[in-house]
C-alpha cells in the first residue's frame, strides 16, 4: 500500500534535519545514514515507505543535482596547476586501476561495467579528508586530488558510452554522443564570449545577497538545459548534468558564495532524498543470501586493490611507504559516483538486485571506515601559526 505524499514528505524532511547532526556525532558521512535510513524505514525493514511518484521526482532532482555538483567541483585551476609529472602520474594511476579493474571484473565473472565501477573513487569524500588532515597543498594531497579528478571524469566518460552501447549497440546513434560534446563546447565558447563583454551582468550571478538569487536560478537552467538536450539524444542525463557543471566551474573559476548557496540548496534537501531513496530500494533480503553476500566482500577487497596497488606509481614522486599506503586507501573511499553508477546500471537492467546490493555495501563500508584509516596512517598537520603584523619600525 503506497503512502500518501504528506507522510513521505514529512518523514523525509525530518531525517534530512536530524541525520547529519546524528552523523557529526557518531563521526560518519551523513549520506551513510541516509542509505541506512532509507533501509530501515524501506520494504526491507520497517516498510513505513516505498517507492511512489512523488520520492522518485525528488530522488531524480536530487540525483541531478549532485552530478550537477560533482562536475561543478572539479578545480581545473588546481590541474593546469600541476607540472607534467603529477598530470602524468595520476594518468597513469588511473590507467592501471582501470586494468586491475578490469582482471578483478573478471575473477569476479563479470564484464565492463563492473569495471568502470571498480575504477571510481570519490572526489566528495577527497577533499574534505584532505582539508581535514591539512594536507591539501601538500604533494600527497595534490596527487590524491588530481588522481581523484581524473578518476571522476574518466569514469563517468566510460560508462556513459557504454551505456549508449548497451542501449543501441554499435549503430549511428553513438554520433549522439560528439554532438552532444559539440553542443557542450559550443555553449562554452558562448559563455566566455558573454561574460567578457557583459562582466557587470554575469557578477551578479556571485552577489551574496541578491533577492532573485540569479546565480542559481542560471545553475539549475544551465544544467536543466544539458540535462533535456541529453534525453534528445538519448544519451544518460547524468553525464548531461554533470557537463553543465563542469562547463559552468570552466567559464567562472572564483565562484565567490554561489557554491557554498549551491551546496546547502542541494545537500539541505533534494540530495539526502536520492540517498534516502537508494536505501529504500535495498534489498536487505539479497544481501543476506551467503552467495551475494561473499560476492559482496569480494567486490570490497577488489575495490581496494585496484586503488591501493596502483597507488606505487607514488614511489616515483619520492613519497614515503606510509604515504602511498595512504593515498591508496583514500582513493579506495567510494560513494556518490559508484551510487550513481550502480544506480545506472540497475535501471538498465546490468545489476541484479543482488550485485546492486552489493555495491551499496561497498560504498557504506569505504566512506564510513577508508577516511578513517587515512587519518591514522597520514595524521593531521600541524597548524601554521598566523603569521604577526609588526607593531613598529625596527630602529
Amino acid at each position: 500500500m503506497s503512502q500518501p505524499a504528506w507522510m513521505i514528505l514529512i518523514v523525509i524532511a525530518m531525517a534530512a534535519l536530524l541525520l547529519p547532526l546524528l552523523a557529526d556525532r557518531l563521526r560518519v558521512p551523513a549520506v551513510v545514514l541516509e542509505i541506512l535510513f532509507g533501509v530501515l524505514v524501506g520494504p526491507s525493514l520497517l516498510h513505513l515507505l516505498d517507492t511512489s511518484a512523488v520520492l522518485d521526482f525528488l530522488a531524480e532532482f536530487g540525483f541531478l543535482l549532485l552530478m550537477f555538483l560533482s562536475g561543478f567541483e572539479i578545480d581545473f585551476g588546481k590541474l593546469e596547476r600541476q607540472g607534467p609529472l603529477q598530470r602524468f602520474t595520476g594518468l597513469g594511476i588511473f590507467l592501471l586501476t582501470l586494468a586491475l579493474s578490469y582482471a578483478a571484473s573478471r575473477a569476479l565473472d563479470r564484464g565492463v561495467f563492473i569495471t568502470l565501477l571498480l575504477a571510481t573513487t570519490s572526489v566528495g569524500l577527497v577533499v574534505p579528508t584532505l582539508r581535514g588532515t591539512r594536507r591539501t597543498s601538500t604533494a600527497l594531497g595534490q596527487i590524491i586530488l588530481i588522481s581523484a579528478l581524473l578518476a571522476d571524469l574518466l569514469t563517468l566518460m566510460g560508462v556513459t558510452v557504454f551505456a549508449l552501447v548497451q542501449k543501441h549497440g554499435l549503430s549511428w546513434k553513438l554520433l549522439n554522443l560528439p554532438i552532444l560534446f559539440l553542443a557542450i563546447a559550443a555553449a562554452l565558447l558562448l559563455l566566455r564570449r558573454a561574460a567578457w563583454w557583459n562582466p557587470e551582468w554575469f557578477e551578479r550571478l556571485f552577489m551574496s545577497h541578491d533577492p532573485e538569487e540569479v546565480g542559481i536560478r542560471a545553475c539549475l537552467a544551465l544544467m536543466f538545459g544539458f540535462v533535456g538536450l541529453s534525453y534528445v539524444l538519448d544519451i544518460e542525463p547524468i553525464l548531461g548534468a554533470f557537463l553543465a557543471g563542469m562547463v559552468f566551474g570552466l567559464v567562472f573559476r572564483n565562484r565567490g558564495t554561489l557554491e557554498e548557496q549551491l551546496k546547502g540548496f542541494s545537500y539541505g534537501f533534494l540530495i539526502p532524498i536520492f540517498f534516502i531513496d537508494v536505501g529504500i530500494r535495498f534489498d536487505l533480503r539479497a544481501l543476506l543470501d551467503p552467495g551475494v553476500l561473499g560476492r559482496a566482500v569480494a567486490l570490497i577487497g577488489a575495490a581496494v586493490l585496484v586503488k591501493v596497488v596502483p597507488s606505487l606509481f607514488l614511489l616515483l614522486l619520492r613519497l614515503s611507504p606510509r604515504e602511498v599506503l595512504a593515498a591508496g586507501v583514500l582513493l579506495s573511499a567510494r560513494l556518490s559516483l559508484v551510487i550513481a553508477v550502480a544506480d545506472l546500471g540497475r535501471r538498465l537492467g546490468l545489476l541484479d538486485q543482488g550485485l546492486n546490493a552489493a555495491v551499496i555495501l561497498l560504498a557504506v563500508f569505504t566512506a564510513t571506515f577508508m577516511p578513517a584509516l587515512f587519518r591514522v596512517l597520514a595524521p593531521p598537520l600541524p597548524m601554521q601559526p598566523a603569521p604577526v603584523a609588526p607593531t613598529g619600525a625596527e630602529v
